[in-house]
């Protein structure tokens, strides 16, 4: 099991489904020009991508006060930024398939982590910044992406049983999988979005989260967000006190409100609950 192992599988994923490639191509010229009608007809083209989707908005931790029963009805509610982003997560779920139960969850319980880091951001920094938060939603909903990669290499090794035994016992995810592989399971999601030539400043983003080699500010501040939705909700804790209170520090050192983000990812986690 080496890096080079992982980035040569990675290379060798297949393109993107049709339904995914041709909602990408809607939003080329801009989320604020895309062709709504066409988007629907795309999406409904494929009814599994339409019950996902379906699905997916009307968890509770979504956040929808209705239950959403058709693609045309849940565009305007969500937005058509947050569409995009359920298309391609779909997409690359598809592709990239993998037993993420060498990190304790299942596929349905790690489908539903990722979830919640998006609700969180979205939920969350929407208070803040609206744009920004529609922008980075789809972001923090596909970050985990490599872990995926990184699952189904440890699995297809002989190092399954070591591999558990020092998640376990690690403090600190990043540095276990950068003494594993020698880099992080956000750089392998850095490099999926590479493969697949997904939003360029999403990757710069996921490959500042770990390393020093970035110097745009705007970058940068988009990772400390991103970074705040990770301490706050990750494979080894989601949403306990700790989780969220560690997560409040790094909001009040960018400068926000950290009262506002504790009410909201106490909500989520009380819904979370109820799961």
């Amino acid at each position: 099991m080496t890096f080079n192992n992982i980035v040569n599988g990675i290379d060798s994923l297949p393109p993107l489904s049709d339904a995914a490639n041709i909602v990408q191509s809607l939003y080329s010229s801009g989320v604020e020009n895309i062709d709504v009608k066409r988007l629907i007809k795309v999406i409904e083209s494929d009814a599994m991508l339409s019950a996902n989707i379906l699905k997916t908005i009307n968890a509770p931790f979504f956040g929808m006060r209705n239950k959403i029963t058709s693609i045309p009805r849940a565009i305007p509610l969500i937005g058509a930024r947050r569409i995009q982003m359920l298309v391609v997560n779909y997409a690359i779920r598809e592709h990239v398939k993998a037993d993420p139960s060498i990190y304790g969850f299942n596929n349905l319980q790690f489908n539903e982590i990722c979830h919640l880091q998006s609700a969180l951001l979205f939920q969350w920094y929407s208070k803040i910044n609206l744009k920004d938060a529609q922008y980075l939603t789809s972001l923090a909903l596909m970050m985990e992406s490599g872990k995926l990669i990184l699952a189904k290499e440890v699995i297809e090794s002989d190092y399954v049983g070591e591999f558990r035994k020092y998640f376990n016992e690690c403090q600190n995810i990043q540095e276990f999988e950068k003494s594993l592989i020698g880099t992080t399971s956000y750089y392998l999601s850095a490099l999926l979005f590479q493969h697949w030539n997904l939003d360029e400043k999403y990757i710069r983003v996921l490959k500042a989260l770990d390393s020093d080699n970035e110097d745009d500010l705007q970058i940068l501040f988009y990772a400390n967000i991103i970074e705040i939705i990770r301490v706050s909700i990750n494979v080894k804790d989601i949403l306990s006190d700790t989780a969220i209170s560690n997560a409040s520090i790094l909001v009040k050192e960018l400068g926000m409100d950290d009262e506002i983000f504790i009410t909201v990812a106490n909500e989520i986690k009380e819904n979370y609950l109820k799961l």
